[in-house]
């Protein structure tokens, strides 16, 4: 019997279109299923406690569907080269596989390993499992990295679109089963306080409930797409983004079954897949996007420090309801709608003027999609110092982006319960309604709901001032 196989999961928790788990039970050899949680390697950028939680159940679906195959999925903790030292050693395996990262501190370490486990004889492959198109293989007539997403997206549409995506293997040889940790053990989950009980109600992390919702939106969603994904009451986009992160479903699997689906009617939303090809090719280039603005000369911006400003925001206790509702969303379910994000971003960065880093912090930390490469290129997006930026002059008004985009203020009561009573009228910008109308809604502004913690057209003029300091 040949020498076992190790296939590494990493972000690619799935079975289809896993093009490492292709490649090794084509091999014939026995297969070992392997996942290493190695926060040491990711220093800064371990995952946060929304991101662990997913993790959790996702691993427990994917072993579910390994064993269906008669394999076990191995868990171990600790830096990723000592691991697979381990495991090789433990095991006489001959090969390993992977679906490639493109964290800059994945790329380092998994460069690394591979020339390590090479030099000591073993084959060692890796895959695109994770975008339509590899980062060196999209570039413009200069042969340079896309700084304009436009462009790039077109180049991305005339290669005819990405390969097609694989069907999981119907069988393959497990070899036996080295030692294993317990996923209890790693302490994924919170304990006290439980705060992941809307995470709970709100997703299924899994392979099977990835492909559910990729369907269901195939089916009956995309064709609305369009118009309908800006209107935060909405259950009017896929939500695929968590699922795609974990690598439940593969980028490829989305483009072929939308356009499946839904043929050239597809393509607004497939436009947002290719941002997120986009922020990751940007990424590989600029591997110091997480921390440091593409545009230089936002290392001379004048920010603030406001400890109490960005406690408000982080609550949700800002007094303006389209921001606040925004932030309990995501406090909640671990998610926040995208029009949503752009509002609350720009008024942490514009109306209070505190650094774009201090946001993307703290989705890091709380959303269950945090992605390092979409949350450093949309949190620079907004800020104007990224690439193909929105404008930092463009500063989004809280309370007209409610008026237009939560008409009736379904979403602002869904999340901010203390204004469930008011009317349309006045729920984003409830500061300016009549007293009888605030008393008879049970509301006393600066008690059950804040007042605005900044004024907007002062706060935008003071926005406006930086930005001109920091160009002159």
């Amino acid at each position: 019997m040949p020498a076992p196989c190790v296939v590494w999961f990493r972000n690619d928790l799935r079975l289809d279109d896993n093009p490492a788990l292709t490649a090794a039970a084509r091999s014939g050899a026995p297969l070992i299923a392997l996942y290493v949680l190695d926060d040491e390697s990711a220093g800064d950028w371990r995952m946060g406690s929304a991101s662990r939680w997913w993790l959790h159940h996702s691993l427990e679906s994917l072993a579910r569907d390994l064993a269906r195959l008669g394999a076990t999925l191995i868990l171990r903790r600790g830096r990723a080269e000592f691991v697979l030292e381990n495991i090789v050693a433990q095991t006489g395996a001959g090969a390993v596989y992977w679906n490639r990262l493109y964290e800059p501190w994945a790329m380092r370490r998994d460069g690394e390993i591979k020339a390590s486990l090479r030099a000591r004889g073993l084959a060692v492959e890796s895959f695109n499992g994770a975008l339509l198109f590899e980062p060196a293989q999209m570039r413009n007539k200069q042969g340079e990295v896309f700084k304009v997403f436009s462009p790039f997206w077109r180049a991305c549409l005339a290669t005819g679109g990405p390969e097609a995506p694989l069907p999981a293997p119907e069988s393959f040889v497990a070899a036996p089963a080295p030692e294993s940790d317990a996923l209890d053990d790693w302490r994924l989950l919170p304990s006290k306080p439980d705060w992941a009980g809307g995470l709970r109600e709100t997703w299924r992390p899994g392979e099977a409930r990835a492909r559910a919702r990729l369907a269901e939106f195939a089916k009956s969603g995309v064709a609305d797409y369009k118009v309908a994904r800006d209107f935060m009451a909405e259950e009017s986009t896929s939500r695929l983004s968590p699922h795609l992160h974990f690598g439940e479903v593969s980028p490829r699997r989305v483009w072929a079954e939308i356009i499946a689906a839904a043929g050239e009617a597809g393509l607004p939303f497939l436009r947002e897949i290719g941002w997120r090809e986009f922020c990751h090719h940007l990424l590989v280039a600029n591997h110091d996007m997480p921390d440091s603005a593409l545009d230089a000369r936002f290392n001379d911006f004048p920010w603030r420090h406001d400890e109490g400003a960005l406690k408000a925001w982080q609550k949700g206790l800002t007094g303006y309801p389209v921001v606040d509702a925004a932030m309990r969303e995501l406090w909640i379910t671990g998610w926040m709608h995208n029009r949503a994000r752009m509002v609350a971003a720009s008024f942490l960065i514009k109306h209070l003027l505190l650094p774009w880093q201090e946001g993307e912090r703290w989705f890091w930390d709380t959303l269950v999609d945090a992605d390092l490469a979409n949350n450093s290129g949309g949190w620079q997006w907004v800020a104007g110092c990224g690439a193909d930026a929105a404008p930092y002059f463009r500063v989004f008004n809280p309370v007209l982006q409610g008026e237009k985009f939560d008409p009736d203020g379904d979403y602002v009561r869904r999340y901010v319960p203390e204004l469930a009573k008011v009317g349309a009228k006045w729920i984003h910008r409830p500061w300016e309604a009549p007293a009888d109308v605030l008393r008879s809604a049970g509301v006393t502004l600066g008690k059950t709901y804040p007042l605005p913690i900044v004024d907007h057209a002062k706060a935008r003029a003071r926005a406006l001032a930086a930005f001109e300091e920091m160009r002159t």
